[in-house]
């Protein structure tokens, strides 16, 4: 028999790859996991146990072309190349063993509860014990809501050892996941079930989570949104706005980031001063210390005259950092000394000046590992992440593409109706990876040049094809290999440049490497751009 893959891509990345390997399947899995062990890269089954994973399958991490860079990028649908022989553990594409599936036990018997996230119930939750356990408004019910949207008979929970199933009755107005109206489903721990206005959230037993209170408002400024996930985050930007802490918001790019930033100065009680916004990522590192902190005349060549920088023209006011993870490391004790005592120094000056201003800093980087590899002070990044704003991707907020397609046409100056249900009915089953941004390029698309014009919505504009196709099975490993990663670098960087109007630093900063080697491959690939330098996007 031979061996299938079983692989979870983390984080929507393709650098870590869950493979499960079952030693007594075959003699290429049980090579391939002494060859994981020996290198430390293979977990014990008793160790999975005490994860809550199932037993009898051994999880090992491997890589797959550690030497890629830059790598896939998150929602990249290519695959993975085969490999001939499992045994061979030598090849740079890391032991890509597979496993059949092989039936195990779950290890102790599911324990959870339904936590109420919203309604005159928010905070209350209930233990989900073996059995049959309803829902709705009729006194009969297991559950009583007291939603009256919600049907007297609306939703039934099946509690096994094993899993959940819940199963709509019926309901006048439906039972919805995600967005999205089911009839039944199998339901995981983390899912949230909206039954009329009332959410529901299924979390273990032994969770301390406590329900944050949903807000009543469906946009924050510019950001739009009904879901869970958005009126979560307008309730924490409400808290944040009012005070006058410094805040990171980081989330993937095209999630709005600098939409947050400028709600939130917007709605605070500096919201009548300035509003400077610095984008770290596209300012060469010689003119960055003079962009944030100023210079006097004479610091340097061509310093002809005296300049405050963005903290000083912030008095009184707000300034957002954009992409503070590319700030050089020498320039981070500058600035984790303008946070604590708002004070800074000019390039060249003597003295200290004190500011008044707050700071918004944005990131798409995971600091926490930037902070591990030496790329980011871990005092600065606490002192950043003191308030912390994560705004949702758009694929966990399905529910809100209604409401954006509609708020675009508006900004556009099209009715709704601009727009077609089937086309509306197609863009709800991408799942986005370059977010509202990607979302925003394609509804003007449409608009401008026609909904005829759309790309296929498996492969929208900008878009990285999988290069699968064009791999020859006949060709040697190694040469097969370098035409895969040669056809997806092409492939990512021709999207790449699309979506980012050919600005070289815009580019660099949303693929997560840095000009000098996108210059690099860009120049590989016949793909010249000018030298933006000193463009600031």
């Amino acid at each position: 028999m031979p061996c299938h893959s079983r692989q979870d891509i983390a984080g929507g990345r393709l650098g870590g790859v869950v493979l499960e390997v079952d030693p007594g399947h075959c003699s290429g899995c049980a090579r391939a996991l002494q060859h994981l062990r020996s290198r430390g890269e293979a977990r014990a089954p008793e160790e999975d146990a005490r994860r809550g994973a199932p037993t009898g399958l051994v999880t090992a991490v491997v890589r797959w072309q550690q030497q890629l860079s830059p790598p896939p990028p998150p929602g990249w649908g290519g695959s993975l190349p085969a490999v001939a022989d499992p045994g061979d553990m030598d090849t740079e594409v890391d032991a890509l063993v597979q496993t059949a599936p092989v039936p195990v036990a779950r290890r102790g018997p599911l324990r959870l509860k339904l936590l109420m996230l919203s309604g005159e119930q928010a905070g209350h939750s209930h233990v989900l014990r073996p059995g049959v356990v309803r829902l709705g408004t009729s006194s009969t019910c297991d559950i009583v809501l007291t939603d009256r949207v919600v049907s007297r008979q609306h939703l039934q929970l099946e509690v096994t050892d094993e899993r959940v199933v819940a199963t709509d009755l019926g309901s006048r107005n439906g039972s919805f996941h995600e967005g999205v109206r089911f009839t039944e489903l199998e339901v995981r721990p983390g899912a949230s079930l909206t039954l009329g206005t009332v959410v529901l959230k299924v979390v273990p037993e032994d969770s301390r989570e406590r329900p944050m209170p949903l807000s009543s408002r469906r946009n924050f400024g510019a950001l739009v949104g009904a879901s869970v996930r958005m009126r979560e985050l307008f309730t924490v930007l409400e808290r944040v706005a009012a005070g006058g802490g410094d805040v990171l918001v980081q989330g993937e790019t095209g999630t709005g980031k600098e939409l947050c930033a400028e709600a939130i100065h917007q709605e605070s009680p500096r919201a009548g001063g300035p509003f400077i916004i610095v984008d770290i990522a596209g300012i060469p590192p010689s003119l960055m210390e003079s962009e944030l902190f100023g210079h006097v005349k004479g610091a340097f060549t061509g310093a002809q005259t005296e300049r405050a920088g963005a903290f000083e023209r912030a008095q009184g006011g707000t300034v957002f950092l954009d992409e503070v993870g590319e700030l050089p490391l020498e320039l981070q004790p500058r600035l984790l000394r303008a946070l604590e005592r708002r004070q800074l120094k000019r390039v060249g000056a003597n003295d200290y000046r004190t500011v008044d201003m707050r700071v918004v800093a944005a990131t798409h980087v995971d600091l926490e590992q930037a902070v591990q590899q030496g790329r980011f002070r871990k005092d600065l990044y606490h002192r950043l992440a003191v308030l912390k704003v994560v705004p949702p991707p758009l694929r966990e907020r399905v529910e809100d593409l209604p409401l954006l397609i509609d708020a675009m046409l508006e900004r556009l100056g099209r009715p709704p109706s601009a727009l077609s249900e089937q086309t509306r009915a197609l863009l709800a089953q991408y799942p986005w990876p370059g977010n509202v941004r990607e979302l925003r390029n394609v509804v003007e698309q449409a608009i401008h040049l026609g909904e005829d014009t759309l790309p296929p919505m498996d492969a929208p504009s900008g878009s990285v094809r999988s290069p699968q196709g064009t791999l020859d099975a006949e060709l040697p490993f190694k040469e097969a290999k370098e035409r895969l990663i040669e056809v997806f670098e092409r492939d990512y960087l021709q999207g790449l440049i699309a979506r980012c109007d050919r600005n070289i630093s815009r580019a660099a900063r949303e693929a997560g490497i840095a000009r000098v080697y996108l210059r690099k491959l860009l120049t590989k690939h016949g793909m010249m751009l000018v030298d933006d330098d000193d463009s600031r996007d």
